[in-house]
């Protein structure tokens, strides 16, 4: 497997309020975490730094090479957890940090499995030909208004409360993650993101460019893209080739 990663703080934004991490595991495995940060002039700097420290923490000095998918989850979903609690308190204690918070898409990933855990609008895509598979559901009032059939998946892209989250790591004492684990089929490439990505670059779009510029290349070639059409906000892309 190759990672390929970028984060750039887009052409509005002063502070890049994004953060990841990647890394190898025994076995073979591989991990990443990606979190997009809000909250007050300095929170959402503090509050995705610090989840991406505390989740990366927990997945290398916790992860076991023989682990089942259950300890995978439970690895996961945990990490998420205490980051949470992490954060939260952080944000109770300190007047300067309060309504911090951060999104959040962490997966583990084998050779042909990948496990992801998720709060947020923070996506995970799986590139296996043509068409891009959205692994993620967005937990935003605007996804709750597509499944509700108030609006359509159109109309949700342009939306004027696209930005509304509801579910976040670090503003509540606890946090539902959503957890999945997906198949992954030969030379195809998982790819995590922030919400800077999809809103200049349309997810069909991921596999022509892909092509177009190679692995090694796609990750900046994103976020280049993102940014030629506005970047708007921070974008980080994580992508790796199975």
């Amino acid at each position: 497997m190759r990672i390929a990663a970028k984060t750039d703080v887009g052409r509005l934004r002063l502070v890049n309020e994004d953060c990841y991490s990647v890394g190898e595991l025994p076995g073979g495995f591989v991990w990443a975490v990606i979190c997009d940060g809000m909250g007050g002039a300095v929170g959402g700097d503090v509050a995705s730094q610090s989840a991406v420290r505390l989740i990366s923490e927990a997945v290398t000095s916790s992860f076991q090479e023989h682990m089942s998918s259950r300890s995978v989850k439970n690895l996961l979903v945990t990490a998420l957890d205490n980051a949470n609690t992490w954060v939260f308190d952080l944000s109770q204690a300190n007047e300067d940090l309060a309504g911090m918070g951060t999104t959040v898409v962490a997966a583990i990933v084998n050779g042909n499995r990948a496990c992801i855990a998720h709060a947020g609008d923070s996506r995970a895509y799986l590139l296996a030909g043509d068409e891009p598979l959205q692994l993620t559901k967005d937990h935003s009032v605007v996804q709750v208004m597509v499944d509700t059939g108030q609006i359509t998946e159109d109309e949700a892209k342009h939306h004027p409360r696209k930005n509304l989250i509801t579910r976040v790591l670090g503003v509540g004492e606890s946090l539902d993650a959503d957890y999945c684990e997906e198949e992954l089929p030969p030379d195809s490439v998982l790819l995590l993101c922030t919400d800077g990505l999809t809103n200049c670059v349309e997810p069909e779009e991921f596999p022509a460019l892909l092509a177009q510029c190679g692995f090694a290349s796609f990750a900046e070639s994103l976020v280049s893209l993102a940014n030629r059409r506005g970047g708007q906000d921070n974008i980080t892309v994580v992508a790796i080739e199975i």
